[in-house]
């Protein structure tokens, strides 16, 4: 994610709308047309905005528990049609509830929780987490 860890900085990353383009252009660059993007925990704030201005270009959402949920509201989450996996571990009991109380308004959301598993649910338990995702992706088919 542009601008966390040791990345620098992306001047467009400073607003969701600046974020938004840049996922745009990185899906452009690498020729991805209906990806399923998945999106743990600080990329959140590339994949909402993406997500509910585009959603129609993804195949499928996988949020991890995601930041910034709680900066939209149901009504706009509601609009959106694209088929969501909300993901999380039962471990993390600090952004996962938030993401879930605010994602659920997806219409058209599944959730999977992974037991035993905390905030980065993927390292945690991969297996599981490697079924879960996989599911959902034949689902999509």
């Amino acid at each position: 994610i542009p601008g966390y860890g040791d990345s620098p900085p992306v001047e467009m990353a400073v607003t969701a709308q600046g974020r938004r383009t840049f996922l745009e252009h990185v899906f452009q660059e690498l020729g991805m047309q209906r990806p399923v993007l998945v999106s743990p925990s600080m990329s959140g704030r590339f994949s909402l905005p993406f997500l509910l201005a585009h959603g129609d270009q993804l195949a499928g959402f996988v949020p991890i528990a995601p930041v910034g949920t709680k900066d939209y509201t149901a009504e706009q989450y509601r609009g959106v049609q694209t088929p969501t996996l909300i993901l999380y571990g039962d471990r993390d009991t600090g952004l996962a509830p938030q993401a879930l109380q605010n994602l659920q308004h997806l219409p058209e959301h599944r959730v999977a929780v992974l037991p035993g598993a905390g905030h980065a649910c993927y390292l945690d338990k991969p297996e599981a987490f490697h079924q879960a995702l996989l599911g959902f992706l034949h689902q999509l088919k």
